[in-house]
C-alpha cells in the first residue's frame, strides 16, 4: 500500500529542506511525533538509525536507505512479516516548494497494516506536510 501527501510551500526550498530533514526536531513542529532519538550521530545520511515514537503507532527504528541533499531521503522500518519505507521529498517549482511525504507498506503483512492503519496514515502525513508548511513560512 502506498501513502503520498503533498504541500506547496512558499520558502527556499532549503529552508524547507532544512526543516525537513532535520529529524530530531520533528517533535518541536509535528504533533504526529512523540519523539525522536538518533542512534548515530550527526546529520541524517545513508546508514543513519532513529527511533521514533509516534501516537497510536508501534515505536519503530528507521534507517536512511537513500539519500539527495537538499532533495530526497528515503529510510526503511522493519518488523515481523512488514516492511514500511518513508519517502520526503522537497522540489522547487514556480509556484513554490512542493514537499512531500510517502509512506509505502510491503511484505506478507504489509497490506493488512496499511488497511487497518490508513487513515491513520493518511492523516499523519497530510498533517505533517501542513505543519511542515506553517513552520517554513
Amino acid at each position: 500500500m502506498r501513502f503520498d501527501h503533498s504541500s506547496t510551500i512558499q520558502a527556499p526550498a532549503d529552508r524547507v529542506w532544512e526543516v525537513f530533514s532535520d529529524v530530531e526536531r520533528w517533535p518541536d513542529w509535528t504533533p504526529t511525533v512523540d519523539s525522536v532519538e538518533r542512534l548515530d550521530a550527526g546529520r541524517i545520511h545513508v546508514g543513519a538509525r532513529t527511533r521514533i515514537r509516534q501516537p497510536k503507532l508501534p515505536v519503530a527504528v528507521w534507517e536512511v536507505t537513500e539519500l539527495k541533499e537538499g532533495e530526497y531521503f528515503e529510510w526503511v522500518s522493519k518488523a515481523p512479516g512488514i516492511k514500511t519505507t518513508g519517502g520526503h521529498r522537497v522540489i522547487s517549482t514556480p509556484e513554490g516548494t512542493v514537499a512531500t511525504a510517502t509512506i509505502i507498506q510491503e511484505g506478507p503483512l504489509g497490506w493488512l497494516f496499511g488497511r487497518l492503519y490508513a487513515k491513520l496514515t493518511r492523516d499523519y502525513i497530510a498533517t505533517e506536510t501542513a505543519k511542515l508548511k506553517e513552520v517554513c513560512e
